[in-house]
């Protein structure tokens, strides 16, 4: 049965993500930003407990545990899109100024290039970067990086860098990250429609 994860599913979720490191993960478990989905299967001792699990940050889904037909077709009913990568799954500007973090560049009083908060989590953030492709190649999202890197780091918080792309990988390792690890995700097109892979 699927089900929200209530603070006890929790507890076995975090045993499902154990050994990931995954800042948008860590912001589901804590309670910050997202939320944990699980499917269940009931114990020796007749208890429900959590075998299959998903956090759900934006347009990132993470499972753990036992692959679900169930869990990987659920879809939230806070979540709108078909397909969306880089955007916040709660629109709430207050969350926003109360938890992100953000350095812009302007032309015009125009955003040209940003950096930004993807997600929080309590000791750090995940960091999401994009130049209006006619401003590319000019180094933009590398000074409003390194400004947020820095930001980040005089109030004590970890700036995470998950690079989705290679360009992404390139402005990482140019400021100064080192290559961790790469691991299989899937874009899934008509999310909530019988989805194509």
């Amino acid at each position: 049965m699927l089900r929200k994860a209530t603070k006890n599913d929790i507890i076995y979720a975090e045993k499902l993500f154990d050994g990931w490191e995954e800042t948008m993960i860590w912001s589901c478990l804590q309670g910050v930003m997202g939320d944990i989905y699980v499917t269940a299967e009931k114990s020796e001792e007749q208890v429900e407990v959590p075998t299959s699990a998903v956090a759900i940050l934006g347009a990132f889904a993470f499972f753990a545990g036992v692959p679900n037909r169930e869990l990987i077709l659920y879809k939230p009913e806070s979540y709108s899109g078909d397909f969306v990568i880089m955007v916040s799954q709660n629109p709430d500007w207050e969350t926003y100024q109360k938890l992100g973090l953000g350095v812009v560049i302007l032309e015009d009083g125009q955003l040209v290039s940003g950096a930004s908060s993807y997600t929080t989590y309590e000791s750090g953030i995940e960091i999401q970067v994009d130049t209006k492709e006619e401003y590319r190649r000019k180094g933009l999202a590398s000074v409003c990086s390194a400004k947020l890197i820095l930001e980040c780091l005089e109030r004590g918080l970890y700036p995470s860098w998950d690079a989705q792309n290679k360009g992404s990988l390139a402005l990482a390792e140019k400021l100064g990250y080192h290559y961790s690890h790469t691991y299989t995700a899937y874009e899934v097109y008509e999310y909530g429609k019988g989805a194509c892979v």
